[in-house]
């Protein structure tokens, strides 16, 4: 009988527990939509640190992705990406995404065909700066024990 208490006890301490994950929080609606549209990322800094190479979405170098273009739907949370940059390898995919109200955006990048949920990888970035015509995506990352910011501008480009 002790036995049976003291694993009742166990798994409703579990299930008490649980932690909140980022893809089960709040949306924020309204960032979603004023990201609605296409937009193409004009310029990837990394501010203090200009010396430094990333390889961002585990995709290509950050600097492939000046002059890419991204489609946002804010209703159905799809999109794609279009890398295009003269000295890099052309990269395209269809994309989910979504802002929590956090501030975050969670972004999926898919193959063709594929869906999110089949997807387990995702990447987290921040959002800054939304106006009509632009915002910012900023991922942090560590570069020798120093956390160090990478900031995709985006414009809108309709």
């Amino acid at each position: 009988m002790k036995k049976i208490i003291l694993i009742g006890a166990m798994s409703l301490m579990m299930f008490a527990c649980k932690t909140s994950s980022i893809t089960n929080a709040q949306l924020d609606r309204k960032a979603e939509v004023a990201m609605k549209g296409n937009w193409v990322i004009s310029s990837v800094n990394y501010p203090g640190s200009e010396y430094i190479k990333v390889n961002s979405f585990q995709l290509a170098d950050s600097k492939c992705f000046v002059g890419s273009a991204w489609k946002f739907v804010s209703n159905n949370n799809k999109g794609t990406m279009d890398l295009t940059s003269a000295n890099c390898s052309a990269f395209s995919s269809p994309i989910t995404w979504f802002v929590n109200k956090e501030g975050q955006f969670v972004l999926k990048v898919l193959n063709a065909g594929e869906k999110a949920k089949k997807v387990r990888d995702g990447y987290v970035l921040y959002i800054a700066n939304i106006t009509d015509s632009s915002f910012q995506l900023i991922d942090k990352i560590n570069v020798g024990n120093k956390p160090t910011d990478v900031v995709y501008q985006f414009q809108r480009t309709n």
